[in-house]
């Protein structure tokens, strides 16, 4: 089932589910409640499809990257936060500041928590998982690495429109069989399995709650592998795992 989050032309903001080209209307995510009729997808302008609690990023979780880099495999998730306004959805526009230097695109696959998660067994962080999403976690790899005494992570990734999210949320996806792709002016850039984790999503869900209560609606980048590249302004980049979908993002330079 797919879950999105939308504008109609009368720009009201719906949560729904996506079936035969139309938008269902939802009480909230997650809700059998319906809340109107349905409306046509060409009618609808996709968003991110939620706003997350919390917005949570892992670094070092896949073998090829790790071997490349000669890094141990983590026991335990290696996480940081991106701010509130770093959410961005299907086809918006995002800008590089300046101050952000050297930028480089992740494609990422992303975790959507359903339900209250707290010291949980496997089988309950399992449970946990709502569904799947597609995630651009962009980084300023010049601000991360700008004071030696300090790796920068929070800020790296919390620029406006830094974590592109979407297009829909899919609850039936199996995560070891996806390929995340990212595609820059549509050449493929970036290619990698997601079998290839070190901590698998339900592990990732497990350790996590071990350190903070985990609640319906976070989500949780799962980190990227090897390929990721700098990006420009004039560049449209496209995470593409083929089961969930696409999210499109066009990078521009500040204004004057």
């Amino acid at each position: 089932m797919k879950w999105a989050r939308g504008k109609t032309k009368d720009e009201e903001v719906i949560t729904g589910v996506i079936a035969d080209d139309m938008f269902h209307p939802r009480e909230s995510l997650g809700s059998d409640t319906s809340t109107g009729s349905a409306v046509p997808l060409s009618d609808i302008t996709l968003l991110a499809p939620l706003v997350p609690n919390k917005f949570i990023g892992l670094w070092n979780n896949f073998k090829a990257a790790a071997e490349k880099g000669g890094m141990e495999h983590p026991g335990n998730p290696l996480y940081f936060f991106k701010s509130d306004t770093a959410l961005s959805g299907p086809d918006d526009e995002v800008e590089l500041p300046t101050s952000a230097g050297r930028v480089v695109f992740e494609g990422e696959l992303g975790i959507v928590i359903g339900q209250t998660c707290k010291n949980a067994t496997a089988e309950e962080a399992t449970d946990a998982i709502f569904g799947y999403t597609c995630i651009n976690d962009i980084t300023s790899l010049d601000v991360l690495n700008a004071d030696p005494s300090f790796p920068q992570w929070t800020r790296a990734k919390s620029f406006d429109g830094f974590g592109v999210v979407g297009p829909v949320i899919e609850t039936e996806a199996a995560w070891e069989d996806l390929t995340i792709k990212v595609l820059v002016n549509d050449r493929e850039r970036q290619s990698y399995p997601a079998a290839d984790m070190i901590l698998t999503p339900p592990e990732i869900v497990r350790l996590l709650s071990q350190d903070m209560t985990l609640n319906a609606g976070d989500l949780i980048a799962c980190g990227t592998s090897i390929g990721a590249r700098p990006i420009k302004a004039g560049m449209r980049i496209e995470v593409v795992i083929e089961g969930i979908g696409s999210v499109a993002s066009t990078m521009t330079a500040p204004e004057a």
